[in-house]
Formats: C-alpha cells, structure tokens, sequence
C-alpha cells in the first residue's frame, strides 16, 4: 500500500496540487485588484471581453446543445433564454433570479414535453 492510497494521502495532493495553486493567485489577484481603477479604459475592456464571451456561451448552449438540452427543441431553450432576461430585469437586475427563471422554464418545459 502507497502513499496515494490512502485517504490521507489523497487529501493531501487535492491540497497540494489542487487548492494550493489556485490559492496563490487568489491572494496575488486581491493584492493587486485594489489598485485598479474600475472605470480605467483597460477594465471597460476586459469587461467587455467577459461580456463577449459569456454570450458566446450562451448563443453555444441555446444553437449546438450538448448533453440533456439535445433533447429540447430550440423554441424551448429560446424561450428559456428570454424569461431568465426577463427575470433578471423584473427582479431588480438580479442574476439568481434570471437564472432560476430560466431553469424553471427549461424544467417546466421539458417536464411538460415529456423529455
């Protein structure tokens, strides 16, 4: 029996080669962080770069599903689309709540086709 066995062993390379890594940049990125200015022309940019990519994801997941949405049609994942903007809107711009609205129609809607 090794070291990397055992239970311990395990936790141990999770901690090690896991949490340990991505805790460094963490720590560098809160360092860092507190000296960039919010409205600089370099953030507008990375946000609009996140922004981007978000809906790449979005516009990815509603036309070449993978997984449990194949099963969906896409008036389904469309309308999901447009309630959870529509939740989040009503709701006080509040991401969870657009979220959840989507869910629940995608859950609703697959329930009700029998999917």
């Amino acid at each position: 029996m090794n070291f990397y066995s055992t239970e311990l062993g395990a936790m141990l390379v999770v901690v090690l080669v896991g949490f340990l890594p991505n805790e460094l940049w963490r720590v560098l990125g809160v360092l860092f962080g507190r000296r960039i200015d919010e409205n600089s022309v370099w953030m507008q940019w990375v946000r609009a770069v996140a922004t981007a990519l978000l809906a790449a994801v979005v516009a990815r997941l509603l036309l070449v599903p993978s997984g449990a949405l194949v099963t969906l049609p896409l008036w389904l994942r469309i309308g999901a689309v447009a309630s959870g903007i529509a939740g989040f809107l009503l709701l006080r711009r509040s991401v969870l709540a657009g979220v959840l609205t989507a869910e629940a129609v995608l859950i609703l809607g697959g329930w009700w086709l029998g999917v």
